[in-house]
Order: C-alpha cells, then sequence, then structure tokens
C-alpha cells in the first residue's frame, strides 16, 4: 500500500456540492484533495438541471455549463390536456451537468486543489484527539489499488449513497425514494423547435403513477426526455423504461436517435433532521437531503450547501479545538439558507406524487393545475423553484394540502 497522502480537508464526491466546496476552500488557501469514484466527470450525468436565472449570477456559472434558456411552461395532463405559460424574457436556464461538473472541478483544481478521479472511498476512522485530532480514509482505485488520505476533516459529498457519513438511523427521519430514467436525444430541426424555450412537464395516471415525465431542450437539436417516481413499497410499480418509451411515443419522437441513456435516484428526508457530522466528518449535499422531492431538484440546493459550509470549515480549521462547537452550526444555519417552505414542499410533494394512483387523484390534480391558468410564468417560476404556495390564493391552498 502506498504512503499515506496529507492534506487539510478531503472532499468525497465531485459533485456541485463537493466540487464547489473544494473551490471554495482552495480559494481560501486550503489544502484540499477532491476524489470522485468516476474516471469521467461526463458520465452517469443524471439530473434533469433545470434552474431558475439567477442561479447563473449567484454562483458564477458560465455560459459554457449552459445548455438551453427556457421563458415558459407547458403542464400536459391529466390526459392529454396541455397548459402553457410564457414568459416575455428568459427566466431560466436548463444545464449540461457533466460541463457543469468538469468546470467546477476545473476551477477547484485551478485554486490548488487536487482532483483524483476513479477513486472509491471504503470508510473513513478518527485518530488523535485535540488540535491534533484528524481523519484516516481508505480509498480504492484502479485495479483495486488501496490508499489511506490522512486529513483535518472529511467531507462526505458522495450522494445519496451517503458512503461514509451513512443513513440516516431510527424512524423519526425516514428517507423518502425517488428513481427516474432520461435519455438524450438527438431530433430533427422540426420536431425540436416545438419543445425549444419551455419545460414541459407530463403530470397524471395516464403518463405515470406515482410520479411525472419531462422533456428539456438542450443544444439545438437536443431533448432531455425523462420519468421519476417516488418509490411506493406498498404498490407495484410499472417498469419506468415502459413508461419513458410511451411518453417518447406519444409526443412523436420515437424517431429521434438516443444519444445517451442515464438514470438515478435521489433519497431525502422531509424533515431534514438527520445527522449532519460526526466529529470531523461532515456531510454535504445529497448527504443531508438538500435534494428537493417536490421537482427532483437538486443542483442549487447542493451548491448553497457548500457556501453554508465554507466558511465553517474555514473557522474550524483555524480553531481546532472549537471545531466541535463551530460545526454544531451547520444544521441551523442550512436550514435557514433552504428557507422556511421547505419541509411543506417535501410534505407536499409526498402527498402530491404518492397519492397519484387513480382517476380522483387526477380529478385533484386537475383542478390544481385549473387554478394555475390565470397566473403568470413567472408566478410559476416562483411556485416551482422558491415554494411559494400562497401565489396560489387562499382558495387553492385546501387542495394544496390534500384537505380537497
Amino acid at each position: 500500500m502506498p504512503h499515506p497522502l496529507h492534506c487539510q480537508v478531503l472532499v468525497v464526491g465531485a459533485g456541485p456540492s463537493g466540487a464547489e466546496l473544494a473551490r471554495l476552500l482552495a480559494q481560501a488557501g486550503v489544502d484540499v484533495v477532491l476524489v470522485d469514484r468516476l474516471s469521467d466527470l461526463r458520465r452517469a450525468a443524471f439530473s434533469s438541471a433545470a434552474v431558475p436565472l439567477a442561479t447563473l449570477d449567484r454562483f458564477g456559472l458560465p455560459q459554457q455549463v449552459v445548455a438551453a434558456r427556457w421563458s415558459g411552461w407547458s403542464l400536459v395532463g391529466p390526459q392529454q390536456q396541455r397548459r402553457d405559460w410564457q414568459g416575455a424574457t428568459p427566466l431560466g436556464a436548463v444545464l449540461d451537468f457533466g460541463a457543469l461538473r468538469l468546470w467546477l472541478a476545473d476551477q477547484a483544481q485551478s485554486w490548488g486543489a487536487s482532483l483524483q478521479l476513479g477513486w472509491q472511498a471504503l470508510g473513513c476512522s478518527s485518530f488523535g484527539s485535540g488540535p491534533t485530532a484528524g481523519m484516516a480514509t481508505t480509498l480504492r482505485g484502479p485495479g483495486g489499488l488501496t490508499r489511506t488520505i490522512h486529513s483535518c476533516f472529511v467531507v462526505d459529498a458522495s450522494g445519496e449513497s451517503r458512503a461514509l457519513l451513512g443513513d440516516p438511523q431510527g424512524s423519526e427521519v425516514p428517507l423518502v425514494t425517488g428513481v427516474g430514467v432520461e435519455w438524450l436525444l438527438q431530433v430533427p430541426e422540426p420536431l425540436d423547435g416545438a419543445w425549444r424555450q419551455r419545460l414541459s412537464f407530463f403530470l397524471g395516471t395516464h403518463w405515470l403513477p406515482q410520479g411525472y415525465g419531462w422533456i428539456f431542450p438542450m443544444v439545438p437539436g437536443q431533448l432531455k426526455v425523462g420519468v421519476c417516481r417516488l418509490i411506493d413499497a406498498k404498490r407495484s410499480q410499472p417498469p419506468l423504461v415502459g413508461s419513458l418509451n410511451r411518453l417518447i411515443t406519444a409526443t412523436g419522437l420515437s424517431e429521434a436517435a438516443v444519444i445517451d441513456r442515464h438514470g438515478g435516484r435521489i433519497r431525502s428526508t422531509i424533515s431534514r433532521r438527520e445527522l449532519h457530522h460526526r466529529g470531523r466528518l461532515i456531510g454535504l449535499g445529497d448527504v443531508v437531503s438538500t435534494a428537493n422531492l417536490l421537482g427532483g431538484e437538486g443542483i442549487r440546493h447542493a451548491l448553497t450547501s457548500a457556501r453554508v459550509l465554507a466558511p465553517l470549515v474555514l473557522e474550524a480549521l483555524a480553531q481546532p479545538s472549537h471545531a466541535e462547537r463551530i460545526l454544531q452550526a451547520y444544521p441551523r444555519q442550512l436550514r435557514m439558507a433552504l428557507g422556511r417552505r421547505w419541509s411543506l414542499s417535501g410534505r407536499l410533494a409526498r402527498r402530491t406524487w404518492l397519492g397519484l394512483v387513480d382517476g380522483r387523484a387526477d380529478r385533484r390534480l386537475d383542478r390544481l393545475l385549473t387554478g394555475l391558468q390565470t397566473k403568470r410564468a413567472e408566478d410559476l417560476s416562483a411556485l416551482l423553484f422558491d415554494y411559494r404556495f400562497e401565489r396560489y390564493g387562499f382558495k387553492a391552498l385546501p387542495y394544496l394540502l390534500g384537505w380537497r
């Protein structure tokens, strides 16, 4: 086994949260090692990757990670009914998730972080005590080679797998799981134009019980088509690929060439009351449930978690004897950053998607969507991205909360 590497902070996972944290810490002069199990960060690029326009400015994201911009919404269903909203100016962007990961990792490296791809974290343990305490993390790399990295802190940014911190324990913090598949299609020009400038969602049991489908624009001539649902152990659920094929056929895209096939899952708690750190092992991004279940959205929340954690890690590095006290502020600060509507959106997601199983649920969803028709495209963005449910008005809130 090679001699251990040494660094101040080891970040496991080069997704948006891990790479952004590595970038912020490296900018502050911290010795950072960023590792990822993938050998190519463009692989396994499963993410719907739709964000509001303000996200680009807030996180300094360049044009090279933007696949398309959108200014409207289409909600299709229940059944075939279609409702459209169009804004006068762009409201958001669809990101190229692989390009985003590469750019963030390159940024971290440009500030001095060490990037090591193809290495999977197997486990970590603490050593020493007081100011000299640290963590030893075992990694397995290409060809089965193992090595150890010694660091002051370890950040688990490994996504929903929670490779180091582990799943939340106890019935009071249950994980809700969503699964999805997505295909990238090469589409001829006449078909491509029908789906540009808008995010299109397909809702109702006609399309997918306990979930939804989508078509998002990418670069000219390419569309991202996917389906996802929450897992319900009490019901038999049809294969997702079959539902995706039906969506592609029903929307006239069956002749399009499939460029890439990928899929994944998210697992989040509703309350976000799980353990955020254990000693000098800290969770980040999806590891601490920053993927929002309402729309399966995770990128900007993962980036937010890195922005919250970075100054706390810097403070803990400067005052190692007070690290535990400093990190105790992390859960509260992250809850404040994600907003007070977070848990409501999670409860709404669980009620809406798990309850979407029959005609009665379709009719309730139809009433919700009818209530939205008088709103502007900007109002719909505020509802779905900022969780501003009050914009429905008080008459619609009972439907939102499942009271009618």
